[in-house]
């Protein structure tokens, strides 16, 4: 069977859905390879490098009348005209939001895979498409926000002063918002970040972000992997959290779609309470946009001063890695759809991935699929919205919960001064001065440690290892007093002193050898 890789019809459109890489892979499996002419040169691959990977380059009309056709976008009316019957047409087609597209598919009695609608489980990642786009998009945000930013990302302490880290919030803990996390903090910004899935928390901290907490606000354990529609109390309480993170925040991404359309996460008034020279980019604009200001395809600056980046092809402006891992994602697919890897597709709809994903087969609706059960999470109780309190009577309840916890504090610190009195009127005149000088090392250590920065705590661990030794040697030095008292602690404390000597020393061989080249 023949594949074959159109030029993008979609105007602007840089991505191809094939390179020369994964044309060799698809030659591999047993499929011949056309390429229309220039179909790569938006993403600078030259006609000459797909013939070097096996492909043979054509027209349109040769890509569009291949047994198989793969893009990245759906095609318009005319190239669905040029499809053969029985044909198999792959890309991107949003079939709940267009079934007029479904509809000219089965009219035109072809197969069509929908790239966008691969259930969400751990075998179909591979070739989820969804997750590929959305890490690009959430990476060039950051990307896009930094160029707008009036500011650096990290900060800096230099002779003339230092400066404070961005502080970016990122609404949305999927794939793009914790791209967007990984790249924002990488710059060295502050990130924090909320998803209304609770399940989102983890993942967004192991990224280095601090998980805003709203539970009142959050979904139950999603099933499916994606968001679901939130009730009204529930836009009520993110929308109470939205304005207050916003408004501390330099840069604000918004990642929320939820099954392509975005709801309203930005308020015109939240924007208007901004810090003037803030950011705004809304990674959901295709689909309306999260922030209501947002114009799709353009960036606007408000009468505050706030820029709104609400551009629509965030990954075709990094189209030469878009393409290769979209093709990578094809080539993943048509694995599947090829078992003994002789060039035929070989349709299963026993496959979940593949039934999921088909929306006709030889002319047949098969949209939308069985609902496919993708978490094994078990589903958590439904989240109790919390009653709505009167900010006066909070105001009184957290003023006389203070106070108790001040009484309280204050009782264990006499009960502490009484204790230490008898301790030391009732104990050796030496025990005075040994007892000051504890007290003493406990302060200054304590105080040294905690004001030393993380860069340095390498070295510490080995100043650490260094005090640990002096206390082993003088540990040994009493081992076999003549007091059993003695001889205890001194077993005691060359015990720990040599764990923490050893452990030491092997954490910090591990941290070196983390940077060190293989020879």
């Amino acid at each position: 069977m023949r594949i074959g890789i159109p030029r993008e019809t979609r105007p602007g459109e840089r991505l191809v859905a094939a390179t020369p890489t994964t044309v060799a892979q698809l030659v591999k499996l047993g499929y011949d390879v056309v390429v229309e002419a220039g179909a790569g040169a938006e993403a600078s691959f030259s006609d000459t490098a797909y013939r070097e990977s096996g492909a043979a380059i054509g027209d349109a009309a040769t890509a569009w009348s291949s047994d198989v056709v793969t893009c990245v976008n759906a095609p318009d009316d005319a190239s669905v005209a040029q499809l053969r019957p029985g044909a198999t047409i792959v890309a991107m087609m949003a079939p709940a939001a267009h079934p007029e597209r479904v509809a000219a598919f089965a009219e035109r009695g072809v197969s069509a895979l929908a790239l966008d609608a691969v259930p969400r489980i751990s075998r179909a990642q591979a070739l989820d498409v969804l997750s590929t786009m959305s890490n690009v998009a959430g990476y060039r945000a950051v990307i896009e926000a930094a160029e707008v930013y009036g500011g650096m990302f990290t900060g800096q302490v230099t002779a003339a002063g230092k400066t404070a880290p961005a502080k970016v919030f990122v609404i949305g803990g999927g794939v793009a918002g914790l791209a967007a996390i990984g790249a924002a903090g990488s710059l060295g910004a502050q990130v924090r970040a909320f998803d209304v899935r609770p399940e989102a928390g983890e993942q967004i901290e192991s990224m280095g972000a601090q998980f805003v907490q709203a539970q009142a606000a959050q979904q139950a354990v999603s099933s499916d992997g994606y968001a679901q529609e939130m009730t009204s109390e529930q836009e009520r309480l993110t929308a109470v959290m939205y304005a207050e993170e916003s408004a501390h925040a330099d840069i604000v991404i918004t990642t929320a779609l939820v099954r392509g359309a975005a709801p309203r996460t930005l308020t015109a008034a939240m924007v208007a309470a901004m810090r003037p020279g803030s950011v705004i980019v809304d990674l959901a604009a295709s689909g309306g946009g999260n922030c209501e200001l947002t114009v799709p395809g353009s960036t606007i600056v408000t009468d505050n001063g706030v820029t709104i980046v609400g551009y629509t092809d965030l990954t075709s402006r990094l189209p030469k890695h878009t393409s290769q891992l979209f093709g990578t994602n094809i080539v993943n697919l048509m694995k599947l759809l090829t078992p003994d890897a002789d060039g035929q597709v070989v349709l299963d709809m026993e496959d979940v991935v593949q039934r999921g994903m088909t929306v006709t087969l030889a002319g047949e609706v098969l949209w939308p699929p069985p609902p496919v059960q993708v978490s094994a999470v078990p589903a958590g109780a439904p989240v109790e919205v919390a009653p709505t309190v009167d900010p006066a009577v909070r105001a009184l309840e957290e003023k006389e919960a203070a106070r108790r916890a001040g009484q309280r504090k204050l009782v264990g610190y006499g009960l502490g001064a009484v204790l230490l009195g008898l301790s030391v009127a009732f104990s050796p005149a030496a025990f005075a001065g040994y007892f000051t000088v504890f007290v003493l090392a406990v302060f200054v250590g304590y105080y040294v440690i905690s004001q030393v920065s993380h860069s340095l705590h390498t070295p510490l661990m080995a100043q650490t290892n260094a005090i640990s030794g002096i206390i082993l040697v003088g540990a040994l030095l009493q081992l076999g007093n003549d007091s059993w008292w003695v001889t205890s602690l001194a077993f005691v404390a060359a015990s720990v002193a040599s764990i923490n000597i050893f452990g030491g020393f092997l954490v910090a061989y591990r941290m070196i050898s983390m940077f060190r080249k293989d020879a």
